[in-house]
């Protein structure tokens, strides 16, 4: 006969929980627990308790798993399993891994969503902020078309129009790598010593320390994407 602690879990579950962990989720490792108190119950349930709750039971419905069948699986309660499922507890580490190790998945999948707020750019189609650079001076049209804040790394796409205005200029460099790819129009595009004949659907994958920039225009209006990245 299996025996329960009192708050309906089965204490196993509890004791195990207990050994594995000794902090409950979002509580620093180590911390303790109140009197009578048990590691599931020992942080308030709260955003990432949600998350848990989605991702469980996602993974358990696709699997097509009845919650009896989890906790068959993972030594924990139907009990537990249901708690954990509503967001009314709190997971410890061991019950985590249970979790990932019953439903076949890393530890890490039970925390997806759980930090949503990301950047990004939504740009329509015609729009985006025209720059000023080294080229515009000759004629040379550069409109962003996205940036993230905060981000070193980040890509910077730019789409480039070149029109009868516009002069070759072709001693760009910059740190990094630029992409570049033709949407219209034709040219010689140049890199060091090399020259690259682009007419769309051509692309150019190219190292921004070496000068580079169009040699020869050759079919006007010219438009093509490129994309630096540091």
């Amino acid at each position: 006969m299996t025996n329960h602690a009192p708050d309906g879990t089965d204490a196993a579950d509890t004791a195990a929980d207990a050994a594995g962990a000794g902090a409950a989720v979002g509580k620093p490792l180590g911390a303790g627990t109140g009197a009578g108190e048990s590691p599931d119950d020992a942080a308030a349930p709260g955003k990432l308790e949600q998350v848990i709750a989605r991702q469980v039971r996602h993974y358990r419905t696709a699997n097509g798993l009845s919650s009896a069948e989890l906790a068959a699986r993972t030594g924990l309660s139907k009990a537990m399993i249901s708690r954990i499922e509503t967001a009314t507890t709190s997971c410890s580490l061991t019950t985590l891994q249970r979790l990932a190790d019953g439903l076949k998945i890393p530890v890490t999948a039970l925390f997806r969503g759980a930090d949503t707020d990301r950047d990004a750019t939504f740009t329509k189609s015609g729009q985006g902020s025209l720059t000023v650079r080294s080229g515009t001076q000759h004629g040379h049209e550069y409109r962003v078309l996205g940036t993230l804040k905060g981000r070193t790394d980040a890509l910077e796409p730019t789409l480039v129009t070149l029109t009868d205005a516009s002069d070759v200029f072709p001693l760009f460099q910059h740190p990094g790598t630029e992409f570049i790819y033709m949407l219209s129009g034709k040219m010689v595009y140049g890199h060091g010593a090399y020259e690259y004949a682009m007419e769309p659907g051509d692309s150019l994958l190219l190292d921004g320390e070496g000068p580079h920039g169009p040699l020869e225009l050759l079919d006007l209006p010219i438009r093509f994407l490129a994309v630096s990245a540091k």
